[in-house]
């Protein structure tokens, strides 16, 4: 076999540096719609003639589909080169609040590797009503309390997004108050009781008034909870936080029960109306299982285990109130700091077993890495060994391709034992390893040769 002379190839190929490209990427995504809850099986585009491809060439390079969130949402028929829904999507359990929800997803083909970009806009509908979290909301108000004064309300949530999500807030027709719908930085709306006229508490200690929530839909949907107030003889002063916001750090490998922050709130009134108990204020489930706050001492400690990766900031609102019913509110911020606690994940997306000698360059191996966390925690190196006659090569994104060096020689060698190593950045540093066995399958370049001659 003739040797050529070249140079080595650098056999470690970090993730955020990419020089070349075994195959062409196209440049702008293709884009479709789908209305969440769809029918598995629906149809939502012809890919052959959106790519571009002749008829069957997606079954003979052995196309396929993969999502970014690695869940096998979408289907595709090779034969036809239909794009079709294999499960009914949920468009809040993808996205949550975000919108537009995208599924981002790309098409891959081999012989030769090329890869196309889609996104997958998936439309809201109205399958949501608004939910208050409690059926009843108990509201205590001093009898001194001058029209005008504004009482904010716990909020009803709303699972739909634009106009299907909740849009206002009304209450039954009363002569002491009535309901204003603000609209806030983080794009929630609340609720807020504005007082309409003098309170008296010898004429009437109570009102149960009913809150409506609604939402835009059409017809809309709405949720209701019932507000009873209690008015209360004269506490002229109600409790104030000593700061707000609050901002802290946590460390997302913290211990349970770890002291996160204690907060201070103080009431300049005597006896029971300057006692001042803490608590939650308007918590989603999410922060009530994470943290918890005594009510005597302000102390907010750690009830759920963090992590970085899925939640990297909370923003606690709690509430100090006085023995008369008085209450003041407050806010913290607690960033969650990362730690290398993901190991880099390697995925094979194809795989020969088996190489016929002699053969020009030859992919062997299409595989994705990923690592979870963040920063230099997160960046990646990909190595094969030195001495194998093997390279890796980026190809799109995290994707790499591992091909051969030379043609391959099986009376020289017959087996080969590839170590796809990654690493990431981080301290202390991560590592996955996963093993290929490469097979070298003959082919006649020897002809018969006598061990002796007479």
């Amino acid at each position: 076999m003739e040797t050529l002379e070249r140079l080595q190839p650098n056999r470690q190929v970090t993730t955020f540096i990419l020089t070349v490209f075994l195959s062409q990427a196209n440049p702008a995504p293709i884009r479709y719609s789908v209305l969440e809850e769809t029918e598995s099986g629906s149809f939502i585009a012809h890919l052959t003639k959106d790519l571009g491809l002749g008829i069957g060439e997606l079954n003979a390079r052995s196309a396929r589909v993969v999502c970014d969130d690695d869940k096998q949402r979408l289907l595709l028929d090779r034969q036809t080169g239909d794009l079709l829904l294999r499960e009914k999507l949920d468009r809040e359990d993808i996205c949550g609040s975000v919108e537009p929800c995208v599924l981002h997803f790309q098409v891959f083909l081999e012989t030769p590797v090329q890869f196309f970009e889609g996104e997958l806009l998936i439309q809201d509908i109205n399958d949501h009503s608004p939910v208050f979290p409690n059926r009843e909301m108990l509201l205590k108000i001093p009898e001194n309390s001058q029209p005008g004064t504004v009482f904010p309300l716990k909020l009803a949530q709303d699972l739909d997004v634009g106009s299907n999500g909740l849009q206002k807030y009304t209450i039954n027709a009363n002569s002491h108050f009535h309901v204003l719908t603000r609209n806030h930085s983080d794009g929630k709306k609340y609720p807020d009781l504005v007082q309409d006229k003098v309170l008296d508490r010898e004429e009437q200690s109570e009102f149960s008034l009913t809150l409506m929530a609604l939402d835009g839909g059409s017809p809309p949907r709405s949720g209701t909870s019932m507000v009873r107030i209690l008015i209360l003889d004269v506490n002229d002063n109600a409790p104030e936080f000593v700061h707000t916001p609050y901002e802290v750090q946590v460390l997302e490998n913290s211990p349970l029960d770890s002291l996160i922050v204690a907060v201070l709130a103080r009431d300049v009134d005597a006896g029971n109306f300057g006692t001042v108990s803490y608590s939650l204020f308007q918590a989603s489930e999410e922060i009530k299982q994470t943290f918890s706050i005594n009510e005597v001492t302000g102390e907010i400690r750690l009830t759920k285990k963090l992590d970085f990766e899925q939640i990297k900031s909370y923003h606690v609102e709690t509430e100090a109130t006085d023995g008369g019913g008085l209450s003041g509110k407050g806010t913290v911020v607690i960033e969650v700091v990362d730690v290398n606690d993901n190991a880099p994940e390697l995925t094979i997306s194809s795989l020969i077993s088996s190489i016929p000698e002699n053969a020009p360059e030859t992919v062997v191996s299409i595989f994705r890495i990923r690592d979870r966390d963040s920063g230099d925690n997160g960046k990646m190196i990909c190595s094969i060994p030195d001495n194998l006659p093997f390279i890796l090569r980026p190809t799109f994104k995290n994707f790499y391709t591992l091909v051969t060096d030379s043609p391959l020689d099986r009376e020289s060698q017959a087996e080969y034992n590839i170590t796809i190593t990654v690493t990431d950045m981080g301290t202390p540093r991560l590592k996955t390893e996963h093993n290929i066995t490469v097979m070298v399958s003959d082919v006649n370049d020897n002809a018969p040769a006598f061990t002796q001659t007479s």
